[in-house]
């Protein structure tokens, strides 16, 4: 019957498509957070476990995923032997991550897996030439590269961060950004043309904040903010799990806020902007009479130590990020508020003036339901978020699936333990 028959037709076609969305998206759970054991991959999909292990299976048997087998002391919370993890397939590709901060360079290598297989950093000059920082870059990746045992061919993208605020809609950095030689620079499409690889950017703080959200401090907080405590001092905003960027690019940038309008001139042409009194160099200004001159680790040895100077700069500039920190609880009313860059390695000697200012502040229910962290990444957030923006542009149904054994084996059981370890070189799960 011709009813019948379209009915038939019409109940395959929609299992095709319900097949296929939910290949997708455990697809781009494991896309978007690296190894997951089949049972994160229920409970992050709320799909049943029964259909889990046949699309699993499916996907393990067209060579789309991986299933390895996590190191020698790891677990996942159950007594016993740990569950086996299951990747996009290592050998499908691979991504570059670049960080441009004001006074370095950082570039690092990983796999689909979000194994990092290899990195690089370099200082830069301040005040350095934007035309020089992206040689350089490209140099760097070359390196690392090479040091991965890839071939160029394998690079899928290549993601940047910049300091500071970026127009959103053309990828150039704002005026008030690293240095007035990034001004007007088509960063995203020079850097292409250095390395002959598409480029992703975005600024330094939406990319920690994408990384602590991925790795990170951030799991799990569909609401929260990543505040940077560096050189100059920016934020960003998770909002309903997904980052903020605001009209052109600019949301988060607290640290043009101003907080003395008689106070000195910022670089982005205002007076009395917060990171003028909090930014790294302030802080290491202020100190110069009676200390001399230091650098920013000199400043947290002397604080952890006991220093009362240092730790009386860092607690001062707590309690002022901590008051535009409370403006933006009450603004967006964030469940967790992370705190990253260089100034954050102070721990409680930053963070416990940050929260007495929010409870003083804020508004009593903001306070009351804000959590205020330090970021686990330390100063690998930026570049770990920079390879986050090409994660989240591949189409995993788009690579060609490979068979037989995975050239890449090296699955490290937690992001915290491989960050701690920090090695310059070599691979580790980011």
């Amino acid at each position: 019957m011709p009813g019948a028959g379209g009915t038939v037709r019409g109940s395959q076609r929609g299992g095709t498509v319900l097949r296929d969305s939910n290949r997708r998206r455990l697809l781009a759970l494991l896309q978007d957070h690296g190894a997951l054991t089949r049972a994160d991959l229920v409970r992050r999909s709320g799909i049943s476990r029964a259909t889990v292990s046949g699309v699993v299976a499916a996907l393990l048997d067209e060579g789309f995923i991986r299933e390895v087998t996590p190191p020698s002391g790891a677990r996942d919370g159950r007594v016993g032997r740990p569950s086996a993890l299951l990747t996009l397939d290592p050998a499908s590709g691979a991504a570059v991550g670049i960080d441009v901060d004001h006074d370095c360079l950082r570039v690092v290598v990983a796999d689909l897996s979000h194994t990092v297989l290899a990195e690089a950093e370099r200082p830069l000059d301040i005040d350095h030439d934007a035309d020089t920082a992206m040689a350089l870059a490209a140099d760097l990746m070359h390196l690392v590269v090479a040091e991965a045992e890839l071939d160029p061919s394998q690079i899928l993208g290549v993601g940047m961060a910049l300091a500071g605020p970026l127009d959103h809609a053309t990828g150039r950095p704002n005026p008030s950004s690293i240095s007035p030689s990034w001004v007007g620079v088509d960063a995203a499409r020079e850097m292409q043309r250095h390395v002959g690889h598409i480029v992703h950017i975005d600024n330094d703080a939406n990319l920690g904040a994408l990384a602590e959200s991925m790795w990170g401090a951030g799991r799990g907080a569909s609401e929260a903010a990543y505040v940077k405590v560096d050189t100059g001092v920016g934020a960003a905003l998770i909002l309903g799990g997904q980052l903020y960027r605001g009209a052109v690019g600019t949301a988060g940038e607290i640290g043009h806020s101003t907080i003395a309008e008689d106070g000195p001139v910022c670089r982005c042409g205002n007076r009395g902007c917060l990171e003028r009194f909090v930014g790294t160099p302030a802080l290491l200004e202020s100190l110069r009479g009676s200390h001399g001159d230091l650098s920013v680790h000199d400043l947290l040895r002397l604080a952890a130590a006991g220093d009362s100077g240092c730790r009386r700069v860092i607690g001062d500039a707590g309690r002022l990020i901590g008051v535009q920190v409370a403006n933006l609880c009450n603004l967006l009313n964030p469940r967790r508020v992370i705190i990253g860059g260089s100034l954050s390695a102070a721990g409680d000697i930053l963070l416990d003036p940050i929260r007495a200012s929010i409870e003083r502040c804020a508004l009593p229910m903001a306070a009351a339901t804000v959590e205020v962290v330090a970021g686990e990444l330390g100063d690998r957030a930026t570049v770990l978020g920079a390879l986050s923006l090409v994660f989240r542009q591949v189409d995993p149904f788009e690579l060609k699936p490979r068979r037989g054994p995975v050239p890449v084996a090296r699955i490290q059981p937690a992001v915290k333990e491989a960050v701690e370890a920090r090695p310059s070189s070599g691979s580790s799960s980011v």
